[in-house]
């Protein structure tokens, strides 16, 4: 009689031919797991709540965060990078689920975007895009698109030609840029006979807006006309015309604000582009908490505009 050890490993051997022989399962990579809503938090990080466009902004996002039953923090940066950065940092420590960044500054915030990818949260962008990090999708309206809208109804309102004023956002942000950008291909492709005497930011403030436009009305005796990358500094440059007792210029912005939409139509303001922040806002929750729920999303989601005149 042979030893037990003996046939015991005769029965190995076997074994491991026969496993040698069958045919091999492909490997399989488990799905995304998928996050209840009431265990998910998001984090809203807004580059002001001191501007109506983004309390707006908030407000939608809100509404949405309950209607899925999940909880949104929401953090205000004031317009400044480092309270940002600060703000998102914050919010990775807490282990959000996700994180919806509006950027005060396209550059600024790429660091805290990466550190976001690092912990492993996934991060959507709003209104605002980044020049880094992994972003999974950006929610907003075509700013070059709205800009190309806003020269187009303003140098028809001009009759193509005279002076015309540009009052610029928050250097570094996309909306600043992009926005520019397509007023002044439109302006130059379009509307040669006009001439823009005078490009300044006034950091989408409107008490800024004011007294920029307070200088370039004792610099330029004739303007016809001024496009402000949003509502708030082209307010505060009519405020800063009706003080000084400036008639005749067509002023075009851009958020259609509600203070914006009013001075429409008491024909203070010509035109304004809307760009809908509380659909910013609900798209960003419902495209994040999709995304967490282990669906695909795309990797830009439009936001329609419209241009809003009397």
């Amino acid at each position: 009689m042979k030893p037990i050890s003996y046939i015991l490993s005769i029965l190995i051997a076997a074994a491991l031919v026969l496993s040698a022989c069958a045919p091999q399962a492909t490997p399989t990579v488990p799905p995304a797991t998928e996050a209840p809503a009431a265990e998910i938090t998001l984090g809203l990080v807004l580059s002001t709540l001191n501007n109506p466009f983004f309390v707006t902004l908030r407000d939608g996002a809100q509404k949405a965060a309950d209607a899925a039953g999940v909880k949104l923090i929401v953090v205000d940066a004031q317009d400044d990078s480092a309270k940002m950065i600060a703000g998102i940092e914050d919010l990775i420590s807490k282990n959000v689920s996700a994180l919806l960044i509006n950027p005060t500054d396209a550059d600024a915030v790429v660091p805290a975007i990466q550190k976001a990818n690092e912990a492993g949260i996934p991060v959507f962008t709003v209104d605002r895009g980044s020049n880094g990090g992994t972003v999974v999708s950006h929610i907003a309206s075509d700013n070059v698109a709205g800009g190309k809208m806003a020269a187009e109804f303003l140098c028809n309102a001009i009759g193509g030609k005279g002076n015309v004023v540009e009052l610029q956002g928050i250097a570094g942000t996309s909306a600043a840029r992009d926005r520019g950008q397509g007023f002044n291909e439109y302006m130059s492709a379009n509307c040669p006979d006009a001439k823009i005497v005078a490009q300044q930011t006034a950091n989408f403030n409107r008490d800024e807006g004011l007294k920029v436009f307070e200088n370039i009305l004792q610099a330029q005796p004739d303007i016809a006309g001024v496009f402000a990358h949003n509502d708030e500094m082209i307010l505060g440059a009519i405020q800063a015309a009706e003080a000084a007792g400036r008639t005749g210029i067509v002023f075009v912005g851009f958020d259609a604000i509600d203070d914006a939409v009013k001075a429409v139509e008491e024909g203070k303001l010509a035109a304004t582009v809307a760009q809908q922040p509380a659909l910013m806002g609900q798209l960003a929750v419902e495209i994040a908490v999709k995304y967490l729920s282990g669906q695909t999303v795309e990797a830009y989601i439009p936001v329609a505009l419209s241009l809003v005149t009397k």
